[in-house]
């Protein structure tokens, strides 16, 4: 099976390919790419390959305009530090999101499902319509919570955020309850559906109809204020800043 890697970081190459020739030592890794431009200049001229892993965001911009500038008619895994792009990601064939840091389970999963999904492969857009049914199941639309010896169900569009504070993880409703959950933020970014909920910075992830305001902060950062009383602030951190006001207009 030949592998096309478009990742900018060098270390988190070697440890794609480390994991990669560890779940099959025939793999072959064909090429390395670490830019838009040299990613576009290559599936221009080359179609012998099996898959594809692509990080989000690179050197030059966001991986989606590669898409833009050439067809890619082979199964796409995107390996990112960021949850923001996995509908976008499924518009493109993309069979897998997987988030950084990545673990050698992550990628055994991963080319497990590319192998039982190979023979759907002949039509770009049947892959990317059962894609997108697989990656939709997976976002919880309830939480259960507990209130002494009580326990409520949730439903999603009842949550206003979610942050941590040490080991715990708090789940604040939009009337500004809030209840422990039995959850780590970054399983969290997995089940939530990233059209309506954002993790702003290591401590918060927002809901989109939580958001009351938004201020310029300092250092170009940016400053959410909710509906409801909250005694912590709400800071969008630097390098997260252009993402979150592309997933705050919408589609």
């Amino acid at each position: 099976m030949k592998v096309i890697i478009v990742e900018d970081e060098s270390l988190a190459v070697e440890k794609l390919e480390r994991y990669l020739l560890k779940y099959d030592g025939t793999i072959e890794i064909a090429a390395k790419l670490d830019s838009i431009q040299s990613a576009v200049e290559f599936f221009q001229s080359e179609n012998e390959f099996d898959v594809v892993f692509m990080d989000v965001q690179l050197t030059d911009g966001l991986s989606f305009e590669i898409f833009n500038q050439t067809k890619i008619d082979k199964p796409i895994i995107f390996v990112t530090a960021f949850d923001e792009y996995a509908i976008d990601a499924f518009k493109v064939n993309s069979i897998d999101y997987i988030l950084k840091p990545i673990t050698f389970t992550d990628i055994s999963k991963a080319m497990t499902k590319l192998k039982s999904m190979q023979n759907l492969f002949k039509k770009t857009e049947a892959v990317s319509n059962v894609a997108k049914d697989l990656i939709t199941r997976k976002f919880k639309d309830r939480f259960l919570v507990k209130l002494g010896n009580h326990i409520h169900s949730l439903k999603t569009d009842e949550i206003s955020l979610f942050y941590a504070e040490g080991r715990t993880v708090y789940l604040v409703t939009n009337s500004g309850k809030k209840y422990i959950l039995d959850f780590k933020l970054e399983d969290l970014v997995k089940v939530l559906n990233p059209k309506n909920f954002f993790r702003v910075n290591r401590t918060f992830i927002v809901g989109i109809n939580s958001i009351k305001d938004v201020l310029v902060y300092s250092n170009s950062r940016l400053k959410i204020t909710t509906s409801f009383q909250l005694e912590k602030e709400i800071i969008v951190s630097r390098e997260k800043v252009a993402i979150f006001k592309n997933w705050f207009e919408g589609n």
